[in-house]
């Protein structure tokens, strides 16, 4: 991506010539990037977020509020993968102006991310149902 807007900027403003292709494919690519960033950045846990009582709570407490985010990003996610696949069926003739994609394409990133967040929160869940047995 980075690569098509430094040559879209040369050959606009270097050789005062622009390439038609060269935006869209760039705003393609920054939409999948950054939904697949947000699952990558979900897995490793260093998504933004405000712990300033977080950190007060009790060692158990931590424990049910881990567990209560989890849960609620789950619905999210599942919330994405549902409206984001309907998006993307709604859009499946349309086709983008200058490359000619599918949009169907460029939705479907919606409910992949969605369901890679997902299974991510399953994980978490599962992680967190498995310590409870265990003394911590």
């Amino acid at each position: 991506m980075t690569i098509i807007v430094i040559v879209q900027v040369f050959y606009r403003y270097i050789l005062n010539h622009s390439l038609f292709w060269s935006e869209e494919l760039a705003r393609t690519l920054l939409v999948w990037l950054t939904f697949i960033g947000a699952s990558v950045a979900y897995h490793r846990c260093i998504h933004p977020g405000i712990d300033i009582f977080y950190r007060r709570f009790s060692r158990r407490l931590k424990r049910y509020a881990r567990m209560g985010v989890h849960c609620a990003s789950l619905a999210f996610f599942l919330l994405m993968i549902w409206y984001g696949s309907q998006f993307a069926y709604f859009v499946r003739l349309q086709t983008t102006p200058a490359l000619s994609i599918p949009k169907w394409v460029i939705f479907l990133v919606i409910p992949i991310s969605g369901l890679i967040l997902a299974l991510h929160a399953l994980a978490y869940l599962s992680e967190e149902f498995a310590r409870e047995g265990r003394k911590p």
